[in-house]
């Protein structure tokens, strides 16, 4: 049973984070100075940019939206794990040490170094790409061990408070039902964060995770070592090496703004596939432009400063159309500080 305490316990705890990576990234953004663009160009904004405070406000929103989830029960409360306390410390470590080189990387515009780890590899061009600078891309055993820190680190500690943001509208599917008889799938689980808090919430939900890095899903089977069995899936999500209507649930986390513009209606077509009639797809990625207005200019220059290739088409696609192209219906979008979660429904 949830109480209020487990409430202001989330609530402290992820404030406690917040103020904790964003000190962290106060720190590294020194490094980044005169490289901020490619080849070392300075970023280009010509849209708005929201006040610090304005951001910040928005930050504490989206806690707050946490916390009361957590007291509702739609989530579990927060683990409290010093044993994994070393292995975040080491993780800061590594990605310390691997600034210089990113910077580097950077300044020089190098997104190729993926090329190695993807040798022999049936994998689609998109993918065998530095995404953010990352030396090895999605691909490499050092990027998937500093991808969690990396990504936390950028959004101040609110990463996986906007991940948790896709288990309200899993809560509402799964109300009242036998969560043993139930199926949900996540397309492209990379480090499997997102699967571990379905997991905690659904001890016996029958959970898969699909990915296309090994690199990636070696550190999800850490992530859930410690919990009721995930199968992990090595494979490209266009093809899901799963049968027609299994799944209720199909979820996507901070996927789609790093696919090409014609495999997002492929992947939509591909998930309706799996999933049951009537069954529930939650979307979690990126704002994209005129979501908040005021805020177009951080959108903007993401991918100046990132290596994002397909962000910018992104940031103007209809997702809507897409999905409908695919056999999936729009339902609800909410918007979760730099991110939005957005809902479909499988046509029945």
């Amino acid at each position: 049973m949830t109480t209020t305490f487990d409430m202001a316990f989330r609530l402290a705890a992820n404030t406690a984070r917040v103020g904790w990576f964003y000190g962290i990234n106060r720190w590294m953004m020194r490094d980044f100075r005169g490289a901020e663009g490619p080849d070392g160009q300075p970023v280009r904004i010509t849209r708005p940019v929201p006040e610090r405070a304005e951001l910040f406000a928005d930050l504490r929103d989206l806690l707050l939206a946490d916390a009361a989830d957590a007291r509702r029960g739609i989530h579990r409360v927060l683990e409290l794990a010093p044993a994994r306390l070393p292995g975040h410390v080491t993780r800061l470590r590594a990605m310390l040490r691997d600034l210089p080189m990113s910077v580097e990387r950077r300044r020089q515009g190098v997104h190729d170094t993926v090329r190695a780890h993807a040798a022999g590899r049936d994998w689609p061009d998109y993918y065998a790409q530095d995404f953010h600078y990352q030396s090895g891309g999605h691909l490499s055993d050092e990027a998937a061990r500093l991808y969690d820190v990396q990504v936390e680190t950028l959004f101040y500690g609110s990463a996986d408070v906007m991940r948790r943001r896709a288990l309200r509208p899993i809560f509402e599917a799964l109300h009242g039902r036998d969560q043993r008889r139930a199926t949900l799938v996540d397309v492209a689980c990379g480090t499997g964060r997102f699967l571990r808090d379905v997991r905690l919430t659904y001890p016996r939900l029958e959970l898969t995770g699909i990915d296309l890095s090994p690199a990636y899903l070696a550190e999800a089977m850490e992530h859930l070592d410690d919990l009721h069995p995930v199968e992990l899936i090595e494979a490209n999500v266009e093809t899901m090496p799963l049968a027609d209507a299994s799944q209720d649930i199909a979820t996507s986390i901070f996927l789609f703004h790093e696919l090409p513009p014609d495999v997002r209606p492929r992947l939509a077509a591909e998930i309706a596939r799996v999933l049951k009639p009537g069954g529930l797809f939650v979307l979690v990625d990126s704002l994209q432009f005129g979501d908040k207005p005021a805020w177009d200019g951080l959108l903007e220059a993401f991918p100046q400063r990132f290596h994002e290739p397909y962000y910018r088409h992104y940031l103007v696609d209809d997702l809507a159309a897409a999905m409908r192209a695919g056999g999936l219906e729009s339902e609800i979008t909410d918007l979760a500080f730099l991110s939005k979660v957005m809902t479909f429904r499988k046509r029945a």
